[in-house]
């Protein structure tokens, strides 16, 4: 893998990791943050009876009413400006009228644009109670993204980012890591190189550099890891019908080690952590 001046670099992937400059990092936070701000402002109303189309409906209401575009509306043919994965749904889930159910959990991923950066990010969150096996998911989900951004470091490599997740997740934990998705270099582009995998081996990959964007997004079954994608080409489930957990923070690398673009302005970063506190 090659690296190039994200200032030289055409606006289409072209198969080498952009390097940025430190003035970048600046329209980074800001699309960071506002993604943050809108996953925060749904939390409220996160609720059995809600369905995934009106919250979808509010994510579509924030982003304009803050000067963004919605990067999801019209992406490859998509219709919807989040998407909300309920249980076993491990990511794409499509939003629908269909009402959330005491007990379920949901994933709402949401990317925007803003001056021309990419602010993506998602969160777990709980419709009413829920089961205490969904609940132990949903905090190895997260601190496993979490040991994964602590990894991340100049000199460091993709592989160390999913090698400190999959030793975690799988290692002490005996969930599953999903291996069909993966992270993904983000800025001026909403998918760009480098692809963050989930799991690894330490010092495989492309070695981080100062000025990296991407995102670290993993996905955690409390089943084995297989997926399928159901026939309207964007849902993934999981086969065996386990619960899926997934959070997702974009990151740069900084000079020392990592900036987190999308965390809480509300402390919300883990919903359900927040809602049982």
């Amino acid at each position: 893998m090659s690296y190039i001046d994200a200032d030289i670099a055409t606006n289409r992937k072209n198969g080498q990791i952009r390097l940025h400059k430190p003035e970048d990092f600046a329209g980074m936070r800001r699309a960071g943050r506002l993604v943050a701000e809108t996953l925060d402002h749904i939390a409220p109303f996160v609720e059995p009876g809600v369905s995934t189309g009106s919250l979808d409906a509010r994510i579509f209401e924030f982003v304009k009413d803050h000067g963004a575009l919605s990067a999801t509306l019209m992406y490859r043919g998509y219709t919807h400006s989040s998407c909300i994965s309920i249980n076993h749904v491990v990511c794409h889930g499509i939003p629908s009228d269909k009402p959330l159910r005491e007990g379920d959990i949901l994933n709402v991923d949401v990317t925007l644009i803003l001056d021309g950066w990419h602010g993506d990010s998602s969160r777990m969150y709980a419709a009413g109670e829920i089961p205490r096996r969904a609940e132990r998911l949903i905090e190895v989900t997260h601190e496993s993204m979490m040991r994964g951004i602590a990894a991340i470091k100049p000199g460091n490599t993709t592989g160390d980012i999913g090698a400190a997740i999959q030793a975690y997740a799988e290692g002490e934990e005996r969930m599953s890591v999903v291996r069909d998705f993966c992270g993904h270099g983000i800025g001026r582009l909403f998918h760009d190189e480098p692809n963050i995998l989930h799991y690894g081996r330490p010092g495989e990959g492309a070695v981080l550099k100062p000025g990296m964007f991407f995102t670290v997004e993993p996905m955690i079954n409390l089943g084995r890891p297989h997926v399928k994608v159901l026939a309207d080409g964007w849902t993934a489930v999981t086969r065996d019908r386990s619960l899926s957990a997934q959070f997702e923070h974009m990151v740069g690398v900084t000079e020392t080690g990592v900036e987190v673009f999308t965390h809480s302005p509300a402390g919300l970063d883990n919903p359900v952590a927040a809602k049982a506190a």
